[in-house]
């Protein structure tokens, strides 16, 4: 199999997979018993008020009707119409208002996922190094537990102390909520108003980190630790290579691979949401608006499909990037692409 012959397999595959998903993405709601024209209602609406704003909304449509109308909604991917369909919540377009809450996510689980991956791969790669030692056992120690707690108890941990620290000292460090204070949104424009935005948003972002970045260290040193006792290895230090070689040009290289893959099949995260940090910071971010979106009261399924429908498709062409990285990164792949 030539690497076009495989690219153009997986490319197909992804499509067929993206389809798949698309299409239980309609099932799942069309069982839903959620009517989102019951959010619309008022009080003084008549019976045929209500017959003509479901048959605006299309819930009056066949079966099949609604199926073709849904994946058009999703295959718009927001950027032609019907822009993902049209929201009960805001009354608008999914799109409208779906591209800035995904920027504020973005921004948020962005900047922690490299926090994680700076401070992760680093962390592992001194405890691999130092096996056994002192500070192994205290990185090892550190990222379990960093690991093991509860995101939401660290956060809620760290708006205690600085809370305590402001009322009882008068000691400001980081502002408690993401958003910026009406007053302070207004009043900034350009550069100044983006540093406002990312400092406001530091607190949450330091508290993801810290929660994340132990698994990262974790990873990195069990495969670097396996890595180094390879033949190749210790014919590198039969060689008289020294220890940074090895562990760098040798041993750190030969794990690049599943690196590679944890980077990017972390990458969907970034825009599902931290649902929990959004609520405790108040941050009007994505996931946030997905899980009113699934109220029943609501009903607001366009929303709740837009959003699924974009995390699989990044979760499917993460995994296709994956495997075309593989075929870059491990050479015994493409000998077997060849064969």
């Amino acid at each position: 199999m030539t690497l076009r012959t495989y690219i153009l397999k997986r490319v197909i595959i992804s499509i067929f997979i993206l389809w798949l998903v698309a299409s239980l993405n309609f099932i799942i709601f069309a069982a839903s018993k959620g009517d989102p024209v019951r959010y619309l209602l008022k009080p003084e609406m008549t019976k045929e008020q209500r017959e003509l704003m479901a048959e605006a909304y299309g819930l009056n449509d066949p079966l099949l009707v609604k199926y073709v109308k849904s994946l058009r909604n999703q295959f718009s991917f927001g950027i032609i119409p019907p822009y993902f369909g049209w929201s009960s919540q805001t009354k608008t377009w999914v799109a409208d208002g779906l591209w800035w809450r995904l920027v504020t996510t973005v921004f948020l689980l962005g900047s922690a996922l490299i926090g994680r991956i700076l401070l992760g791969i680093p962390t592992g790669i001194y405890a691999a190094s130092r096996r056994g030692s002192k500070m192994d056992v205290a990185v090892v120690t550190s990222a379990l537990f960093t690991h093991g707690v509860p995101a939401f108890f660290i956060q809620l941990l760290a708006v205690f102390i600085l809370t305590f620290l402001l009322t009882k000292y008068g000691i400001y460090i980081f502002p408690l909520t993401a958003p910026l204070p009406s007053k302070l949104a207004t009043s900034l424009t350009g550069l100044n108003l983006y540093i406002a935005v990312a400092w406001h948003m530091t607190l949450p972002i330091i508290t993801l980190v810290l929660v994340g970045f132990g698994a990262w260290a974790l990873y990195i040193r069990n495969m670097l630790i396996d890595a180094l006792t390879q033949d190749y290895v210790l014919t590198a230090r039969a060689k008289g290579l020294s220890e940074r070689t090895i562990l760098y040009k040798h041993a750190f290289k030969s794990i690049l691979p599943p690196v590679a893959t944890m980077i990017t099949l972390a990458i969907p995260g970034v825009v599902t949401g931290a649902i929990i940090t959004e609520t405790i910071f108040k941050i009007e971010g994505i996931g946030l608006w997905y899980i009113r979106a699934l109220d029943e009261t609501i009903a607001d399924y366009a929303v709740a499909q837009a959003v699924l429908f974009i995390y699989a498709a990044l979760v499917i062409l993460c995994n296709l990037i994956a495997d075309l990285l593989y075929g870059v990164l491990d050479p015994r792949i493409r000998v077997g692409m060849r064969r």
